[in-house]
């Protein structure tokens, strides 16, 4: 095979419907990325129902924080229960080893991002997670 055989043609019908399941958009890409942050404010708070949600620190007492999460809840916590949330430039990430922070909440939240936008392979260094879509995608057929 020559080198040609493997540059992409972008126009190629079959490959753009195929990016959808690989890539977001860069249009999609930079909206996410430019989302307001505050790195010392913005966590992620245990929930019982989606195992963390993001929430902001609002007062610090000693080992424990107090957080208004995104429902709108507000929350005491011990400063351990409380995650750190990555930037939104990693919003979506595709390899997850590049993550500021490499925690519970931020490689689900990851991932959950990434499913919602049928993006189901991510990496995280060497290896790839692949997420169940439950349906057949155009990608195989």
């Amino acid at each position: 095979m020559s080198i040609e055989g493997l540059i992409y043609d972008p126009n190629d019908p079959e490959l753009k419907e195929s990016m959808k399941y690989l890539a977001l958009p860069p249009e999609e890409r930079l909206k996410l990325q430019s989302q307001p942050f505050d790195g010392k404010k913005q966590c992620w708070a245990p929930d019982a129902k989606e195992s963390f949600i993001a929430a902001e620190i609002t007062a610090t007492k000693g080992e424990e924080v107090t957080v208004k999460t995104d429902k709108g809840d507000s929350l005491t916590l011990k400063k351990d229960d409380v995650q750190q949330m990555n930037p939104p430039k990693f919003t979506c990430c595709d390899d997850m080893a590049n993550l500021t922070y490499l925690n519970d909440a931020s490689v689900l939240a990851n991932l959950r991002d990434r499913y919602s936008r049928w993006l189901i392979y991510t990496y995280s260094g060497l290896f790839c997670v692949a997420i169940n879509p439950y349906k057949r995608l155009s990608i195989y057929t």
